[in-house]
């Protein structure tokens, strides 16, 4: 997309320019995200453990981008970051939760440390962005939050467990915050993308390896290889700038043509086993009167 259409696309909110707060901003989806808002004339406050990339677009965009060094995992300097920028900029319109990690590894394979590691950015990073912001984007009654979620918040399978708890623990958190937050006019999306050439790739983290589990990883290793498709996060720039143009926003936005056949596939195949097995289920169910001792407590 070029900047002139994404400056179209930026019109479209009355000439206002909107104020973004992208986590995992520097590299990745998150310097993808920041840069399409950038030419789209917006203002974005950039949050990052490291600076990156980042540097030429602040020389470019000097009154337009703040950059913000955060650790989402400190639930205390989120706030305080917050704080900064909302002082900064005035006020917040777009909150992108898309910082993250990944570790893999089998479910047996996963060490405390690998799992709490995980879960402290995914999940509880995420959290305190969203518990930070909040109160800004209800007093205000507008806004839009957006996590960013994965594949692996729709299906797991052997390595991501860890991986796919977190983004399972983010969607369940949203599918909540989401009812609360229409409560207060602002808008929350659950993004599910795809592949995409990402330094996630190459900085993510591997469990220590059994050795009883070395045939099962030369399957999958097999099967990645003749299945993977991988984008330019340009184009999941490009999604997301339509995304927050709507004034309808969907709960959840899939990226990627196979992701969405696969997505696609597997609530099919869980409708056909609930459909198989609904007599046990039907059959598991009876209403009964409460039993003594439950209810309120008689004085």
């Amino acid at each position: 997309m070029t900047k002139q259409n994404f400056e179209k696309l930026s019109n479209g909110h009355n000439g206002k320019r909107r104020v973004w707060f992208i986590t995992g901003a520097s590299k990745g989806l998150g310097y993808a995200f920041t840069n399409a808002a950038l030419e789209a004339g917006d203002q974005v406050v950039a949050v990052a453990r490291t600076i990156g990339k980042l540097e030429k677009l602040q020389e470019q965009y000097k009154d337009s981008l703040l950059f913000l060094n955060l650790d989402i995992r400190d639930r205390d300097a989120v706030f305080a970051t917050v704080k900064v920028a909302t002082e900064h900029f005035g006020h917040l319109d777009i909150v992108v939760n898309n910082a993250g990690v990944m570790t893999l590894g089998m479910v047996e394979e996963l060490s405390e440390a690998d799992a709490r590691d995980l879960m402290e950015t995914n999940f509880f990073g995420a959290l305190w962005v969203c518990q930070a912001v909040f109160p800004y984007l209800r007093k205000q009654r507008a806004g839009h939050l957006i996590q960013i979620s994965s594949i692996g918040g729709i299906l797991s399978g052997p390595m991501s467990g860890i991986y796919s708890a977190s983004k399972f623990a983010l969607e369940g958190l949203s599918e909540a915050l989401a009812q609360e937050a229409a409560h207060f006019g602002v808008k929350l999306t659950i993004v599910e993308p795809g592949g995409y050439w990402t330094d996630l790739y190459t900085s993510m983290r591997y469990s220590t390896a059994l050795t009883e589990y070395e045939s099962l990883r030369e399957l999958l290793a097999k099967q990645y290889s003749e299945g993977s498709v991988d984008s330019d996060p340009i184009l999941a720039a490009e999604a997301l700038m339509k995304l927050v143009e709507s004034e309808n926003p969907p709960l959840r936005l899939i990226l990627g043509s196979m992701l969405y056949d696969v997505a696609r596939n597997t609530y099919r195949e869980r409708i056909a086993t609930w459909e198989s097995w609904e007599s046990v289920s039907r059959s598991a169910e009876r209403g009964i009167p409460a039993p003594e001792g439950y209810g309120l407590a008689k004085e």
